[in-house]
Parts: structure tokens; C-alpha cells; sequence
């Protein structure tokens, strides 16, 4: 079992690598590992998730990392599959899953050409919108051109459909 308490401290103190993931942009990317069309080895993603080298971590670190990635393999490979993301709640109460996006987002970059054969694919290609619903640009606008007056809306929308998306992009493979 994981610690995801210990583990968010450490990525979210002093003592991690600068440009480590936080806790839910890590679970992200985590899933967008396992969901590649093609094996990454750890030894590529593990230094893109945690900023640098895994020598310089703890090891308790990158064996929570390791635990939760099995787990989101094995979710997926169960019938039903299971798929709990982790995402940031408001204090309002609604779900916050941008972070969690652009960490799925960037494993989906360490093989692009490769996730094309998805995202081009007539009935795949609307697989991932759940996860560009929640990417913005530097001016905090929608990548998808959703308007600001209704993105609060699309972002609540979408990210209840993220678990079911992963389990159907894992399987469109």
C-alpha cells in the first residue's frame, strides 16, 4: 500500500528535485504511461516525472512511484477495470483535474507520433478530449476554444468522463 500522504510531502517539500511532478500531474503521467500504444521503460519516464536523475531520491520514493504505477496497470487489467484518478478538490467541492491532465498530457508527448494512429482515428480521436477539455494556454484560455463563460461547466463535465476514457484508450491498443 502506498502512503500518498508521505508521498505528496516529499514531492511538494524543499527536498525534491525542483522540477519533479506533484502528486496528481504524476498520477496522470503515470496513466498516460500505461495507456501508451508502445512500452516506455522506466528508466526514460522516471527521470521526465521527477525532475532528474531517480539515484538522487529516496528509495521509499521511487518505490511509491513504482507501487502506484503497478496499481494503475493491474486497475486496468481487471474486468471491470478500475481507474481512480487523482485530482485536486476546491475547497467549493468540485474536482480539479488540470493538473492530472497535462501529466497525461506529457506522457502522450514521449511517444506523439505513435498516440497518432488515436487521436486521428475517427472514433478514438474523441477518446482524449476529456483530458485537452482541461489544458489551457498561458492566459488561462482553452486550448479547445471553449468559452470562459462556459469552461467551469466543460471542465466539471469532462472530468467525469477521464475514468472511463483511460480504460478505453488502454483498450483501443
Amino acid at each position: 500500500m502506498t502512503d500518498l500522504e508521505s508521498l505528496d510531502s516529499y514531492l511538494s517539500s524543499d527536498d525534491s528535485p525542483d522540477d519533479c511532478m506533484m502528486l496528481s500531474d504524476l498520477d496522470g503521467f503515470l496513466h498516460g504511461v500505461a495507456c501508451s500504444p508502445v512500452s516506455i521503460p522506466a528508466d526514460e519516464w522516471m527521470p521526465v516525472a521527477l525532475g532528474g536523475s531517480p539515484d538522487d531520491l529516496p528509495d521509499w520514493v521511487l518505490q511509491s512511484i513504482s507501487l502506484i504505477y503497478d496499481s494503475i496497470i493491474q486497475g486496468l487489467t481487471f474486468d471491470p477495470p478500475e481507474v481512480e484518478p487523482i485530482f485536486w478538490q476546491a475547497q467549493e467541492g468540485h474536482v480539479i483535474a488540470m493538473d492530472w491532465c497535462e501529466g497525461f498530457m506529457q506522457a502522450v508527448s514521449l511517444r506523439p507520433k505513435q498516440w497518432l494512429r488515436l487521436t486521428e482515428s475517427g472514433t478514438g480521436g474523441q477518446l482524449i478530449t476529456p483530458m485537452m477539455v482541461h489544458l489551457l494556454d498561458d492566459n488561462g484560455n482553452s486550448v479547445m476554444g471553449i468559452p470562459q463563460e462556459q469552461l467551469d461547466q466543460a471542465l466539471g463535465q469532462e472530468a467525469e468522463k477521464i475514468p472511463e476514457s483511460v480504460v478505453a484508450i488502454y483498450r483501443f491498443w
